[in-house]
């Protein structure tokens, strides 16, 4: 299995970058080959260029990041997204990956009949989102309303036609004890060494 990893953190130190660890050790105790798109250390930029715009109307890509990030997703088995959640949703440069990378061609096409899209990522077979905030999970439900959830998984991956669509959050993280984070990597590794 090939899976392809999008990480979306600047600070080697965060706790973002120990799930990346934990999860990168499990995929390769489960013998899957592990592609890491580091956004922050690729310096990707997230902005839509007029160029890019044309070329996002004309089912291709101009920016040659942009092709060999897509050739890398095309080849995916597996995609799983890491990053923060900043104000309640994802980081500026994850946005940017969806609007630049995820793009009609590569990752979806309009249904012929003008209604709905299709998935053309035909080797995917799920998407994984892993994210961290230090609001605690009850108000991020109840007060914002879960908004991942609504972005990523059902305006994004389920619009485009992806059924396979998962969410690990973990929350509170400033907050909770040392013990209980290494608790959370450890079965981060463990779930994802048994990952087919």
């Amino acid at each position: 299995m090939r899976t392809v990893i999008v990480f979306n953190h600047p600070y080697e130190g965060s706790y973002c970058h120990a799930i990346l660890s934990a999860v990168t050790q499990g995929l390769t105790n489960a013998k899957h080959e592990v592609d890491i798109i580091h956004l922050d250390r690729d310096g990707f930029n997230p902005r839509m260029t007029s160029a890019d715009l044309k070329a996002f109307v004309e089912h291709t890509a101009v920016d040659p990041q942009v092709i060999d990030y897509q050739r890398r997703i095309k080849a995916a088995d597996h995609l799983i997204f890491i990053f923060p959640i900043w104000w309640d949703i994802m980081p500026a440069t994850t946005k940017g990956f969806i609007d630049r990378v995820l793009s009609p061609g590569l990752a979806y096409d309009h249904h012929p009949r003008g209604f709905g899209l299709i998935p053309l990522l035909k080797n995917l077979k799920s998407v994984t989102i892993i994210t961290t905030m230090n609001k605690p999970a009850i108000l991020y439900s109840l007060l914002i309303g879960n908004l991942i959830r609504k972005v990523m998984i059902k305006s994004v991956f389920k619009t485009m036609g992806y059924k396979n669509v998962n969410w690990i959050s973990f929350t509170s993280v400033k907050i909770v004890s040392q013990e209980k984070r290494v608790k959370w990597l450890q079965r981060l590794e463990k779930r994802f060494s048994n990952f087919q």
